[in-house]
């Protein structure tokens, strides 16, 4: 199959198993000279490459402005068009986001645990990178820059893959990150974006065990559901963003109710904006009537059960599926629980294990929440939007990992490395 792409000015030069051996030995070679680099050196590439960042700012723009006008044009959705768009304030994040980064202390040659044997043996477990990783993301183009930066501290080669509504916007961000590294002398193979749109280079990915140490995907349940499935490259997953924000009687009316907004509304495409709200059935007086009417005031539509549509007209039926849908939009499910523990069955039975709160006084079922369910993030009187690397600080993220490796919850610097044992003796030999 030829690589060939949908965008304009951009030709194609290799087919798809070509394109992914030449990447894939560039960034294998970059991978052992990163292994090794100093902190120094990655950091001063992390630093250039947000000055870069800024002072390609209209380039940037002028990029996505093409990226947003062929979204409108394909019918994104407005979340969906919300999670491409680049302006001057999230240029400037994504600028922060590898100095945050750079900031970071470095994961590599860190001693994680020591210890000695009684035979005199000195054992230490030290992180070292992965490798390279391979990321691949749908339409958020400041993925390219996070997945750059962590990998880069972590000292690993990267190769992305970003979405095709993003790709321009991508390409320029790219080029920042591509004057970091040669600015600091690092091989401008570290970071390699994928020059074509062709699909064809997911499977070339999912399938090259000899150049890609980790997969990690970033996008919808389509996507992250091919890649578990086709990947002989083991997977960071980021499954879909099913979260739920579980509101008792106990908890705070305006505390609720500012916490629910948020989680909700704040940003709707985010993979941690919340899609279920439970409620505790002794709250129905005090807390769902004023629940579901900010929701609807501010133009979230509701889909409730049965009780919640008795409190208020405008709330429409909620199906079974709902309670199983990352609507990433204006949309929310409400349901009436029993108690807690009828919150944590629904969870249980219909969450993404991903991001879950409870909104409580009691400080019993906080603590009962957070220890029975085995989501990746569980908070207490918060808004599901803090599951972001950044709000962690980690400087940045490449996902919310929902498996049980040891990469859970945000990936940062840490979860993109791996251990390795170094053993000191002075001449011992096993009886």
């Amino acid at each position: 199959m030829t690589a060939h792409t949908a965008i304009a000015g951009h030709t194609a030069i290799a087919d798809t198993a070509t394109l992914m051996n030449e990447m894939g030995r560039a960034a294998k070679s970059a991978a052992t000279i990163l292994a090794v680099a100093s902190t120094e050196r990655k950091n001063a590439a992390l630093l250039e490459a947000a000055k870069a960042m800024i002072a390609s700012e209209a380039a940037i723009l002028a990029a996505n402005a093409e990226d947003m006008a062929a979204g409108r044009e394909k019918g994104l959705t407005p979340a969906l068009l919300d999670r491409l768009m680049l302006d001057s304030n999230r240029i400037r994040a994504i600028a922060q986001g590898l100095q945050d980064v750079a900031a970071l202390p470095d994961p590599v040659g860190a001693v994680m645990a020591a210890w000695k044997r009684p035979n005199g043996l000195k054992f230490e477990r030290v992180r070292t990178p992965l490798g390279v990783i391979g990321v691949i993301f749908e339409s958020r183009p400041n993925v390219t820059a996070d997945a750059g930066a962590l990998c880069l501290k972590a000292g690993n080669a990267c190769i992305l893959r970003g979405g095709s509504e993003s790709f321009r916007s991508s390409r320029a961000i790219h080029g920042a990150l591509v004057a970091g590294l040669k600015a600091a002398g690092l091989p401008e193979a570290a970071i390699q974006l994928v020059p074509t749109t062709d699909r064809a280079m997911v499977g070339a990915m999912l399938t090259a065990a000899q150049w890609l140490d980790v997969i990690v995907p970033r996008g919808g349940k389509s996507l992250v559901a091919r890649v578990q499935t086709e990947s002989r490259v083991p997977v960071f997953a980021h499954l879909e963003g099913n979260c739920h924000v579980y509101v008792e009687a106990s908890a705070d009316a305006d505390m609720a109710e500012k916490i629910v907004l948020n989680a909700k509304l704040r940003r709707t495409g985010v993979c941690g904006a919340a899609e279920t709200l439970l409620v505790e059935r002794a709250a129905i007086a005090t807390h769902l009537p004023r629940l579901v009417k900010a929701l609807l005031e501010r133009g979230c539509e509701v889909r409730g059960d049965a009780e919640t549509q008795k409190v208020d007209a405008r709330v429409k039926p909620a199906t079974e599926e709902d309670w199983a849908t990352e609507y990433l939009d204006a949309i929310i499910a409400v349901r009436v629980v029993d108690d807690l523990d009828a919150a944590i069955a629904h969870i249980a039975s219909h969450g993404s294990s991903h991001t879950e709160a409870i909104l409580t006084e009691n400080a019993d079922h906080a603590a009962q929440f957070m220890n029975r369910l085995d989501s990746a993030i569980l908070l207490h009187n918060a808004s599901t939007q803090f599951a972001d690397g950044g709000e962690f600080g980690f400087g940045a993220e490449i996902g919310i990992a929902t498996g049980k490796m040891h990469a859970r919850g945000p990936v940062g610097v840490e979860q993109l490395a791996t251990f390795k044992y170094r053993v000191h003796g002075n001449g011992q030999i096993r009886p």
